[in-house]
């Protein structure tokens, strides 16, 4: 069925005036999309310059999204308007005619009348809500970065630094058939010291037990993964064993990038290992007790037994022997002695032999091992050296060329960051005792998330300087710029509810999801004073060709009716972005903890900056334009874009 061509709300457009409304739109469409571009691209900034492992995380997003401003800019000004030129023919309907958007104005008009009516009980309100949104962001814990889930866990325990090798392998397989018993762990795969290679520098002391678990549909109703690490930790308290919790994937960064192999480290820096171990002993002594801090232990660098043998000069002269005579016996019988090489393939393996283990672990029995000489036949090793066992540090760490011990302890069930605090208050007191030469570092992700709030507090002055002067340009007005860029944080608000209600840590993630709502929400404020200048544009224009005052009231109609032509695209930005984002609320699996904090302060900020920009921005702008209105005195013209 033909539509009546002449039916009410359709009107023909000569072609010289659709030309100029294509004109002036595009380039009034081409001023904001410039500048809100810039906006973005600038908020993204310390994103840009985080580095680490939370650079490595999102600078893909920042890239992303900056490529595709660029872009969408590009085809704004080049592609939109040829394509608006060939489209945009022949007869229109007025934007009344479309019932949903005669339902919102109907709703919007009597909204903004009364809003603009008691503008100081409106202001008044936003400024309650952003003073209670402050304590609510100040109370919140600090980390670094949300704790993504695996989906499997990476049991750590350390035990006394003198533990046999057969002991360590009976202990790994206790542990192992422990882990198994519970009904949510699939498999086990456990490793004591270190791997055949030479990037693992784990000391026989160190267990590495991975646990993969089964799917969640299969565990027992209402248990989550600490309740499992709980349930975990209290069958495995085995005497002499410091239990320690973490995930494979973490653990393996948190070695590479800091050297810690836990949450938190106090690293502690000094000249003799004694000394060091002693002092870690007392912070470890001074930590205990502090909620949220689990698994804590000192590395241990004393108390390892190793077997001294001193070769006794004067009788190997008397039996004829030299030195290396006798290190080649000792080296033989423990260390090992090359016999030959089997290829298989291109692999090539060699074959050692030595004396067994019951004979090596057995003190009484190395002091008989035979050494022969050329003119007294065998004679007992016990006859030409002493042989004893003394203690040593079982590995020596050091770092920028001194000497370092560590006192190494996990954060759960509370934040990284007021635990850390409580615990740095803690030790001040010891610190300033220490000897001199001594000194302590904190280090693990409490050293991430102080550089990246430090990368943060270092550009976000220079990124807000950036946006001004860009809503400067946009506006032609320092006094637009600055009530612009003042009201943006009223625009945030949601998003600090949203997290504080959701129980989220401030943390990188957090940050990176309130930079995208900061540019979401400028970028939406500079469009609606664009709309709201055009309406003073249209007003001087009709009152300086006839000559007549501007009043008050003129101001507010044609004021309301800018923020009208602002109203359905704004609508339109806040169901997409909810339509995109909504969805990650509910989402499960890996991956799923990490993007929630991003996500978060987006949904909850993209309500309230769609009420601020459609109710309180107007409110701004027309009290402005009251103040130059006042200023200037009831003239015929003034200048309402400056």
């Amino acid at each position: 069925m033909k539509k009546n061509k002449t039916a009410p709300g359709y009107q023909k457009i000569p072609e010289d005036v659709r030309m100029n409304i294509i004109e002036r739109s595009c380039k009034q469409v081409s001023r904001g999309v410039f500048f809100s571009t810039i906006i973005i691209i600038t908020s993204f900034l310390p994103v840009f310059l985080l580095t680490g492992q939370e650079g490595k995380l999102f600078h893909p997003l920042a890239y992303t999204k900056t490529f595709i401003m660029v872009v969408d800019a590009i085809l704004v000004l080049t592609l939109a308007p040829v394509l608006i030129s060939f489209f945009m023919k022949g007869k229109f309907k007025d934007d009344n005619t479309n019932p949903i958007n005669r339902g919102l104005e109907r709703v919007y008009e009597p909204l903004i009348r009364w809003c603009i009516k008691w503008r100081k009980t409106v202001l008044g309100i936003n400024v309650a809500a952003l003073i209670i949104s402050i304590p609510l962001i100040m109370g919140l814990g600090r980390e670094f970065m949300p704790p993504l889930d695996e989906g499997s866990l990476l049991f750590m325990p350390v035990t006394l630094p003198d533990i046999s090798n057969s002991e360590a392998k009976r202990l790994l397989q206790v542990q192992d058939k422990i882990i198994k018993s519970v009904p949510e762990v699939a498999h086990v795969l456990g490793k004591a010291g270190r791997a055949n290679t030479a990037t693992d520098n784990s000391p026989i002391s160190m267990i590495e037990t991975i646990i993969l678990l089964k799917p969640q549909s299969e565990w027992r109703s209402g248990h989550t993964k600490n309740d499992i690490i709980n349930e975990l930790n209290a069958k495995l308290q085995i005497p002499g064993v410091t239990n320690g919790w973490t995930m494979p994937i973490i653990n393996r960064i948190n070695m590479l990038s800091t050297g810690i192999r836990t949450d938190v480290g106090v690293k502690v820096y000094g000249q003799n290992l004694d000394s060091i171990y002693t002092l870690s002993q007392k912070i470890k002594d001074e930590l205990t007790g502090i909620e949220g801090i689990k698994d804590m232990f000192v590395e241990p660098i004393t108390g390892g037994k190793y077997i001294d043998i001193e070769v006794n000069r004067g009788e190997i002269g008397r039996y004829n022997l030299s030195i290396d005579e006798v290190n080649a016996v000792v080296e033989s019988a423990l260390g090992g002695m090359e016999l030959t090489t089997t290829i298989e393939g291109r692999q090539r393996f060699t074959v050692n032999a030595r004396y067994g283990q019951d004979f090596r672990n057995n003190l009484e029995a190395l002091k008989r091992l035979p050494v022969q000489t050329m003119n007294y036949g065998t004679i007992p090793l016990s006859a030409i050296a002493n042989i004893q066992l003394s203690e040593g540090p079982p590995m020596i760490n050091s770092e920028n060329a001194m000497l370092r011990g560590t006192v190494l302890f996990n954060v759960r069930e509370r934040d990284l960051g007021s635990t850390v605090e409580e615990a740095k208050q803690k030790i001040d007191n010891m610190i300033g005792k220490m000897p001199q030469g001594y000194f302590v570092e904190w280090s693990g992700q409490y050293e991430n998330l102080i550089r990246g709030e430090q990368t943060m507090k270092m550009i976000l002055p220079i990124v807000l300087v950036v946006i001004f002067l860009s809503m400067y340009f946009a506006f032609h007005s320092f006094r637009e710029a600055f009530f612009n860029l003042i009201s943006i944080p009223f625009a945030l608000i949601g998003g600090a509810f949203m997290i504080y209600i959701w129980g989220v840590n401030l943390s990188v993630a957090v940050a990176v999801g309130f930079i995208a709502l900061f540019g979401l929400a400028v970028e939406t404020g500079i469009v609606m004073v664009i709309y709201l200048n055009d309406a003073m544009q249209q007003l001087v224009a009709l009152k300086g060709n006839s000559r007549e005052t501007i009043t008050r009231d003129d101001l507010r109609e044609y004021v309301i009716a800018g923020a009208a032509k602002r109203l359905r695209p704004k609508i339109m930005t806040v169901c997409v972005t909810l339509f995109g984002l909504v969805p990650f609320l509910w989402s499960t699996g890996v991956g799923s903890d990490m993007m929630k904090p991003i996500v978060l302060p987006m949904v909850g900020g993209v309500f309230t900056s769609a009420i601020h920009i459609l109710l309180v921005t107007p409110i701004i702008f027309l009290m402005q334009k009251e103040w130059e209105l006042k200023k200037l005195g009831k003239i015929d013209v003034f200048d309402a874009h400056h």
